[in-house]
């Protein structure tokens, strides 16, 4: 196996290369049209890897196979977990989504410079899903019990998420991360160019960005405890966790900027995400007791999700021809993040 990660993390390197390094070069806001063909693009790739995948556990390549069931012939049980994979990885990641459009408002980061900061937060979201899936899938080995642990961890989330507020904000000043980082770094509000670190008066010091790229990297950190355990539901195959999550967080910044300007138009989506942990917690507590295929799972996944997308579309569009006969005004959509006014101070 050790060549198909150095095939497939050669890939990834030489993709985010041509994303910042080639296409995306200067600070801009992407059009939503721009981030919905990236978008487009990203999840045509992370679809068109399953093609791979069918042919490696098919064949058998270097040695390929699911556990405990040999080498070969397991193609299509091995694509349809793969799917299932990246599809949860990907709905989760909506999440994250409202979670960094608070960050953006908080600390004020021009729209121009988000694109930056979502490419570099990616970029160490990747190293620490490694750690956290290998770490993950070495205890599912090793103790057999920590799936009803995760699984209960899960049923907990979903039951929050259940409860959450869409109105909370996220507050810097009140965040033990900013305020520790406040004491042992210097750190400078304005328009620095969307750098992360600048001198000032002979000194060096963080600029606001890059505070919010911390507070980014700790966000996934904590959204990782969510989706490690929900894809070791899914799949405990280092090869498809690895792979399907990775796609999953590649697509994410063009994502962002798809869904920032209409947050509010998803209602229903946070309520779907909620039943997703939930059913996926009580599939792990009962594991031993009920058998769910592989293929139930890939529709049970793709139907809730696609209920929570159609009933929010519903929903805003009679809330608009509501609004129009009443002549009342339309339900506010969340504005693109950011400030139109110079960062404040951190």
């Amino acid at each position: 196996m050790f060549w198909f990660w150095v095939g497939f993390f050669t890939l990834v390197a030489a993709l985010l290369t041509l994303d910042l390094g080639v296409l995306n070069r200067k600070a801009h806001v992407p059009t939503i049209k721009s981030a919905a063909y990236w978008t487009m693009g990203w999840m045509s790739l992370g679809f068109a890897f399953s093609g791979f995948v069918w042919l490696m556990y098919e064949n058998g390549w270097l040695g390929a196979g699911l556990i405990g069931k040999g080498v070969g012939g397991h193609g299509n049980e091995a694509t349809i977990t793969y799917i299932s994979a990246y599809l949860l990885e990907y709905a989760l990641s909506v999440d994250n989504i409202f979670v960094i459009s608070l960050l953006f408002t908080s600390f004020r980061i021009p729209p121009q410079y988000q694109h930056r900061v979502l490419f570099w937060g990616i970029l160490g979201a990747i190293v620490f899903r490694l750690i956290m899936l290998g770490g993950g899938a070495y205890l599912a080995h090793r103790f057999s019990w920590i799936l009803y642990v995760f699984g209960a961890y899960l049923v907990f989330q979903g039951v929050k998420l259940f409860r959450h507020n869409d109105e909370d904000e996220f507050d810097q000043n009140k965040s033990l991360a900013v305020r520790v980082l406040r004491k042992f770094v210097k750190v400078v509000d304005g328009d620095y160019g969307g750098k992360f670190m600048v001198r000032v008066d002979g000194r060096r010091a963080l600029t606001t960005v890059a505070v919010c790229l911390v507070s980014i990297e700790l966000t996934d950190i904590v959204f990782a405890l969510d989706s490690i355990p929900a894809v070791l539901s899914v799949s405990q195959e280092t090869f498809i966790m690895v792979t399907s999550n990775i796609f999953a967080i590649m697509g994410l910044r063009s994502l962002y900027f798809v869904l920032a300007g209409a947050m509010a138009q998803f209602q229903y989506l946070k309520l779907a995400l909620a039943v997703l942990l939930v059913g996926i917690g009580l599939k792990m507590v009962f594991h031993d007791h009920y058998k769910v295929s592989h293929v139930v799972s890939l529709g049970a996944i793709a139907t809730i999700i696609g209920t929570g997308v159609i009933a929010s579309i519903v929903a805003t569009r009679r809330a608009l021809k509501k609004a129009a006969v009443s002549g009342e005004p339309p339900p506010p959509s969340d504005p693109p993040a950011g400030p139109v006014s110079p960062p404040g101070a951190v």
